[in-house]
């Protein structure tokens, strides 16, 4: 085996490894992948990081690029992305997450369609749970994003100073006690691939912002993700948040994304927002699954 084709595992904190961890998701993306750099993005940005809890993240690394990386995203959570082209890679990292979470019961999730993945977890001992909430990618071919005009409201893209109202309009749609805060949502603002000319809301009568969807573009993808969409319990059954949604993707579309990405709930258990994406295009693609590791005994 030459130099550059030995494997390097490297443990860093989150906030040093997320554009690498990015720019593995970026470069392996397919309709048959989970991870999108927008979704590690809010992942890691949404609330403060005294109120995540986030573990470490171990890169591996093959001359010098990144094949795989685990995330601990909390002692019993594992995010996981794996280049097909090297699976062992990602046993490499599965093993640092399992052998720091030995003696907690562990899960994690893939795609149905990430064989690699599921290979790789099947042989550290994850097994597929049932009757838990699952998730289907959807996907839209964005020259056919719709124009919606919902009368009463104006549709418009944040500005940089907005971080305060903007928080305020997704607690409003989520809830009081979101830990999406004011800091929190300058921290999110200023990690890529955040833009704010594609983060949307809707607007009332009174200048208040009712409704919201932050778009994520991935230039080296032409993918656009849609990732959070909220509305104001008062505001909700209008149109709002599919209004928002697809003027927010035809933004993207002007700016070179060519698809557009949701990732609404599959189950029966929060069917409305699948019945929202699918009025304005989008179609199904792979599911996901959640799988579960037990604690080892010692």
């Amino acid at each position: 085996m030459a130099d550059g084709d030995h494997r390097r595992l490297t443990e860093l904190p989150i906030d040093q490894a997320l554009p690498r961890m990015q720019e593995l998701a970026s470069r392996i993306w397919t309709r048959e992948s989970r991870h999108h750099p927008g979704q590690l993005a809010w992942s890691y940005a949404y609330a403060m990081p005294e109120e995540l809890g986030h573990g470490p993240v171990a890169l591996v690394e093959r001359g010098g690029e990144v094949v795989a990386w685990a995330w601990a995203e909390s002692d019993d959570w594992l995010e996981l992305c794996v280049d097909p082209a090297d699976a062992g890679a990602g046993q490499e990292a599965v093993s640092w997450f399992c052998g720091r979470a030995a003696d907690t019961v562990s899960r994690t999730m893939a795609l149905a369609t990430e064989e690699h993945v599921l290979a790789t977890l099947d042989r550290a001992g994850f097994v597929v749970e049932e009757d838990v909430p699952w998730f289907t990618h959807h996907y839209l071919d964005l020259g056919l994003a719709p124009v919606i005009d919902v009368p009463g409201y104006h549709l418009r893209h944040v500005e940089p100073d907005e971080a305060a109202a903007r928080a305020a309009c997704h607690r409003l749609a989520w809830s009081a006690t979101s830990k999406v805060s004011t800091g929190a949502y300058e921290r999110l603002m200023s990690t890529p691939p955040y833009r704010h000319d594609l983060d949307w809301v809707a607007v009332a009568a009174d200048a208040e912002m009712v409704a919201s969807v932050c778009v994520w573009l991935d230039d080296r993808t032409g993918v656009a993700l849609v990732e959070p969409v909220g509305c104001a319990p008062e505001h909700r059954g209008r149109g709002l948040a599919g209004a928002v949604s697809a003027a927010a993707l035809r933004a993207a579309r002007d700016l070179g994304a060519s698809t557009g990405l949701v990732c609404p709930r599959g189950d029966d258990g929060y069917p409305v927002p699948m019945r929202v994406y699918r009025g304005i295009g989008f179609e199904p693609g792979p599911r996901t699954l959640t799988l579960v590791r037990p604690a080892v005994e010692t």
